[in-house]
């Protein structure tokens, strides 16, 4: 059984915590005056991340089997000209993403409101766009599917009808920022089996609540 501490990054694996880290609250408008989050609540939902490839749908759907949760899948609630540029192999910008994560937020806030556990999907590759769900849940915890380039690429060539095409996984790593280090977050390799990361991601929720 996995324990952690919730101000803490875990990386699974290793089995190695990280050390307490305090990060910069930050929103998608870059005038917002920073400030500083502190709090420390059991986690109340999950957002299984990464970029293209990495198996956020397959991963997801583990995790709400094992805790009861409710699979949301971001790429579901992107408006037709967000799945249009990817399409044709242009890369989302921030302008592209940011009402997506609002209706992701909303969609999280109405599952809790119900009494759900939701797991939701999205690649959330930038910091201001964790925060951006952060600030709609309070509590919410995130998975990091982390695989190489490499990987990512021979898994997005064998996934034909998919909308986001393998040519844009180059500017999924260039996008992405790291979430290590970040509260309530658990760093996981995800060459490991479904079954095997489902687990881990579903006892680090589980204990989270103890």
């Amino acid at each position: 059984m996995l324990s952690v501490e919730l101000k803490t990054t875990t990386r699974t694996g290793t089995a190695q915590a990280e050390l307490d880290v305090h990060r910069t609250k930050t929103a998608l408008s870059p005038d917002e005056v920073p400030t500083v989050t502190t709090a420390n609540p059991a986690i109340s939902a999950i957002v299984v991340m990464g970029v293209s490839g990495c198996g956020k749908s397959a991963i997801g759907a583990q995790i709400a089997l094992n805790t009861g949760g409710r699979l949301i899948e971001g790429d579901a609630f992107h408006p037709q000209a967000n799945i249009d540029k990817m399409s044709a192999g242009n890369p989302l910008d921030d302008n592209d993403r940011a009402g997506w994560l609002t209706r992701l937020g909303e969609e999280l806030a109405a599952a809790l409101a119900r009494g759900e556990r939701p797991v939701l999907t999205c690649s959330a590759l930038k910091l201001i766009y964790r925060q951006r769900l952060r600030d709609a849940v309070p509590g919410l915890g995130f998975v990091f599917l982390e695989l190489t380039k490499e990987v990512a690429a021979d898994r997005c060539s064998h996934r034909p009808g998919h909308f986001m095409p393998a040519s844009l996984v180059d500017s999924q790593f260039a996008t992405l920022e790291s979430p290590e280090g970040e509260p309530l977050t658990l760093v996981v390799d995800a060459t490991q089996s479904i079954e095997e990361i489902g687990l881990q991601a579903s006892q680090w929720w589980e204990d989270s609540k103890a």
